[in-house]
Order: C-alpha cells, then sequence, then structure tokens
C-alpha cells in the first residue's frame, strides 16, 4: 500500500521539544514503515523518518519567524495533494484546509481531527463530511454533526519512556502553558499541600505566565524547567509522584496523561473531555471535580500500583495499536 502522510509544519517531525500532532504523524509513519508500507511523509525538510520524506518548508514555522505559516501552508498541502495520483491513500493530520481538495483529486483522505480549535472551522468539516473520512482521536471529541469512520486513541512509541516502580516525591504539571490547561491549579494545589512542583512545557500564552505563573516560581517548591526534550520528559515523567492534569477545557486526548501512566506515573485530572477514556479513576489515577478534591486525592495516590498505571497505558495507548488500527482502516476504505 502506498500511503502519504501529510503532517504539520509549525515544528519538525517528531518534534524537538512541542508538537503533538507532528509526533502523532511520526509514530503513525515509523509504524507504518516497519510493517512493510511504502509510506511518504510529507513534512518539513529537517524531519527524521525511515520513510520517503517530502518537503517544501525548509523548518517549522514556529521555530522560524522569517517563514511566513499560511504561504508555507500553501505550498505543502498543495505539494501533497499535486502528487495524489501516486498514492492509495492520504491520511491528513493538517486539520481542515487540506480537505478542500478532496473533491478535486480521486485519492482516498482520511483526516484525523486532533480536536476543534473552533466551532467556527466545523462547517469546513460538514462541506466534506462524506467526502473524507473522518476518524476522532476519542469519543469525547466527536461533532455530533459530522460522520466518522473509528475513534483511534493516538499511540505512543513506547520504546521512549522508562517504567519507574519508585518515583521522586514531586507534583509534575507538563503541558503547554495557557489558562485552559490549569498550570494556576497545579500551583494552587502544590501549595496548599506542601509539596514540590515541577512545570515543564511551551509558553503559549505568555500574558498568563507573567501574572498566575511566573510570580510563584522560586526554583524550590515551584520550579519551571523550560520546554523540554524526549530525554527530560520521559525522566520527568518518570520520576514523578503524580501528574496533575487540572483542565478547563474538553481535552480531545492528552498525549502526557498517557506518558506518564506508561512510566508508571498517576494521574489527577479534571473530570472534562477523554480524561475519562485515559484514566480509570481509582485505579491509573483519580477524576476529580475541582482543586478541592484534587486536594483530597493526593492523600490516596501512593496506593495506586504503578504498575497498573503502566500495563493499562501500553495496553490501550501503543504506537502498534495505533498502527494496526489505521491499516484496517485504510484497507476498509479502498475496499469500498
Amino acid at each position: 500500500m502506498k500511503i502519504a502522510i501529510l503532517a504539520p509544519i509549525a515544528w519538525r517531525t517528531p518534534p524537538r521539544n512541542y508538537g503533538p500532532w507532528e509526533q502523532v504523524a511520526s509514530a503513525l509513519t515509523e509504524g507504518l514503515v516497519r510493517k512493510g508500507q511504502d509510506v511518504t511523509l510529507f513534512a518539513t525538510a529537517d524531519s527524521i523518518t525511515q520513510g520517503k520524506l517530502r518537503h517544501s518548508a525548509p523548518r517549522g514555522y514556529a521555530e522560524d519567524a522569517t517563514l511566513d505559516p499560511k504561504v508555507m501552508e500553501c505550498l505543502h498541502i498543495s505539494d501533497a495533494m499535486e502528487a495524489a495520483n501516486d498514492f492509495d491513500i492520504i491520511h491528513n493530520h493538517f486539520d481542515f484546509l487540506p480537505l478542500t481538495y478532496a473533491r478535486l483529486i480521486d485519492t482516498p483522505i482520511v483526516t484525523t481531527i486532533h480536536g476543534f480549535s473552533s466551532p467556527k472551522i466545523i462547517p469546513v468539516y460538514k462541506k466534506y463530511n462524506g467526502i473524507c473520512s473522518y476518524v476522532s482521536i476519542s469519543d469525547a471529541d466527536r461533532s455530533p454533526d459530522l460522520d466518522y469512520v473509528a475513534t483511534v486513541y493516538n499511540g505512543i512509541d513506547t520504546s521512549q519512556f522508562d517504567f519507574v516502580g519508585r518515583p521522586g516525591t514531586y507534583l509534575l504539571y507538563f503541558g503547554r502553558i495557557h489558562p485552559e490547561k490549569g498550570t494556576h491549579l497545579a500551583i494552587e494545589v502544590a501549595k496548599r499541600t506542601g509539596s514540590q512542583l515541577v512545570i515543564a512545557g511551551l509558553v503559549q500564552d505568555e500574558r498568563y505566565f507573567a501574572t498566575q505563573v511566573s510570580p510563584h516560581i522560586d526554583g524550590k517548591q515551584i520550579q519551571y524547567v523550560g520546554n523540554v526534550g524526549p530525554a527530560d520528559r520521559n525522566r520527568l515523567l518518570g520520576n514523578a509522584s503524580v501528574l496533575l492534569h487540572l483542565i478547563d477545557f474538553e481535552e480531545p486526548f492528552g498525549l502526557s496523561v498517557a506518558e506518564a501512566m506508561l512510566c508508571g506515573t498517576p494521574v489527577v485530572a479534571i473530570n472534562r473531555g477523554s480524561m475519562p477514556e485515559l484514566v480509570i479513576h481509582g485505579k491509573t489515577g483519580f477524576l476529580v471535580a475541582d482543586v478541592d478534591e484534587a486536594v483530597k486525592s493526593l492523600v490516596s495516590v501512593s496506593a495506586l500500583s504503578r504498575k497498573d498505571c503502566s500495563q493499562w497505558a501500553a495496553a490501550q495507548f501503543s504506537q502498534e495499536m495505533m498502527v494496526d488500527r489505521y491499516l484496517e482502516i485504510y484497507q476498509q476504505i479502498l475496499a469500498t
């Protein structure tokens, strides 16, 4: 099977640090190649893959301010679509813009919807509903206006994460620093429990960071270690006593939640979005309603089995499971 994977180009594929969509596109590409598929990855020129690489952008536009994002996106998407006849299937990880080519090419397009940035983009998906095949990354992240062929959870390359049976004592916040991700709530939990909190992630909202996060960073109880890469991610996730994921939005998936559990680290998460699909309450973490419940749950975290956390994540969110599921979807689409 000849498969085109259309990755985003804000960052390199796989990303050096932040870049969840690029991370998933990479995991899928490499997994498909290992299965013997003929895969072409459309990504930035500095991307790394065992498949074939095609590119128009020299680097991710989020990493190089001299690049115009819209121009790079236009060149990137058109490059893939103009080569559509070379492939049996195109797998789009680039949101809604590539859908506009769907009626202009004969090659089927599978689109993984990595969440809706705004309700305003749904009319584009509705226009191509039935023309393109949509995959959700959780059952929670589905629009009632759209038809889906499947839900496929994001897959993790388990070789990049180590199980840690005896962790440290610090709490961990890991993710983009933005109000909806609840960095300030993690700080509140740490202060109310007298715990050390390590914060890692991309600062996505500078004003929020300056007003609600930075003033609390003292380098001791509250530490900010920056936007970390894979090696530090593995170490931080594995050695944490718990991951705090106190979101204030309907989280489509949450890679760090699955990655933490894979390392054996339980998760305390606000019960919104996909969290009930990722976290088994009372076994791999706790689903809570607010900060008060999060504080109370920390008393019971040490009683959870880290091995249970790891086994659950490996069984549900592995790269291999994701690849096999997508291969089934490709075959179903091509058969019809």
